[in-house]
């Protein structure tokens, strides 16, 4: 392919699903169950209409905003997502590629690369956690991450073990042994630029999760740390509060659909909330995040920062996203199918294409800045929201 820019986030999805092995490409869109929420996620967005002007547009528009102690060049930041061996790089080149374009990235606890590493790429990282093990070993983790250099922690709740999908799940293997290789290779050839980058490479895709470890324990396999999550006994809100009381930084919990979990949050003493269903991968059936945003942002948006993660696949979700209260959004599929489609140039891409949806929103609703946006931007349907708790 002489020219691999792609226009739109859908394009980079059409190349990731061509260029990456059938299962690995499975793996990236994920789900659960029927895929309501998942679809819902996406389609909310199309739901909302802008309010234009046509003269007296700024001639310049600021996108620079302050995140969790960061200062980022646009309101989009790297969402963390398990295991990035679609590409040789992962992690790696998804840090590279938020430096590059001014923004911050999250790391998740189950990604394929150390967090030195990481951070040695991108020093504005935030480490996501989930609650695996005891307080120990959350506090051993924690204690690495800061020790690396992490500037903030994020810690996701949002995710119940749901599984099962009507289209069905990929196969992904324990580890990559030389039997597992051999079955593999049809399908690896069958996908010959992908395959030529791990030869390149001089590696073969890794299942392991070296962050997730303590005490200079071996890094486990995705599914041994995945056990290991299910047999650990979910968290408490005091539970919460503690890890929170061990991180004298920004601290971001991920997962928030509800008004009253909001508030808890609050109480906890966290910094910041992620709006937030796991990507459609949680409990099927939870309405999309940006209907959930509004009374989530207007309960508690003036005690902690209120970020948005579901479904963003252009700019003009980020600005519908901001009208309604998000102080920025965290991207997931959209930037992974980038780094499938085209490794670190095609995440790199894929915040450009934000940047410029975000610049030519703002041009067309006549502000000079993200911090001017507001509802009256918007055309809201009735009903559009859902209010989930009190």
């Amino acid at each position: 392919m002489a020219n691999k820019w792609f226009e739109t986030v859908a394009v980079a999805q059409r190349r990731a699903k061509r260029h990456l092995p059938k299962d690995v490409y499975g793996a990236l869109i994920a789900g659960a169950e029927a895929g309501v929420t998942i679809r819902d996620n996406v389609a909310a967005f199309s739901e909302l209409g802008f309010a234009p002007h046509v003269a007296g547009l700024p001639a310049t528009r600021e996108m620079a905003t302050r995140v969790m102690g960061q200062d980022i060049s646009l309101p989009v930041l790297i969402s963390p997502t398990g295991v990035q061996a679609v590409h040789p790089d992962g992690e790696v080149a998804v840090a590279r590629a938020a430096a590059a374009r001014g923004t911050a990235m999250g790391l998740s606890s189950f990604a394929s690369k150390p967090i030195e590493e990481v951070i040695a790429a991108n020093p504005k990282t935030f480490f996501q956690m989930y609650w695996v093990g005891g307080r120990d070993e959350m506090l051993a983790r924690m204690t690495r991450a800061k020790n690396a250099g992490a500037v903030g922690v994020i810690v996701t709740l949002d995710w119940s073990f749901a599984f099962g999908r009507d289209w069905g799940s990929p196969r992904i293997p324990e580890k990559m042994t030389f039997q597992e290789m051999l079955r593999q290779a049809p399908t690896a050839l069958s996908r010959p630029a992908w395959f030529a980058q791990w030869v390149r490479a001089g590696s073969i895709p890794d299942l392991t999760v070296p962050n997730l470890p303590v005490g200079g324990a071996e890094a486990p396999s995705f599914f041994g740390a995945y056990g290991q999550w299910m047999q650990t006994a979910p968290p408490s809100w005091e539970d919460v509060a503690w890890l929170r009381a061990q991180w004298d930084g920004p601290f971001l919990l991920k997962g928030v659909t509800r008004i009253d979990d909001a508030k808890r949050a609050v109480d906890a003493g966290v910094s910041a909330i992620s709006v937030s269903n796991h990507g459609g991968n949680n409990l099927d059936g939870t309405p999309a995040t940006i209907r959930l945003l509004p009374d989530i942002a207007q309960a508690v948006g003036d005690q902690v920062e209120v970020l948005l993660d579901g479904g963003v696949r252009r700019g003009g979700d980020v600005v519908k996203a901001l009208a309604l209260g998000a102080r920025a959004v965290l991207i997931g599929r959209a930037y992974l199918w980038g780094l499938g489609a085209n490794g670190q140039a095609g995440v790199e891409n894929v915040l450009d294409l934000l940047r410029s949806g975000i610049d030519a929103c703002l041009l067309g609703l006549g502000h000079s800045s993200i911090a001017e946006l507001s509802p009256d931007d918007l055309v809201i349907p009735p009903g559009f929201t859902r209010r989930l708790g009190g």
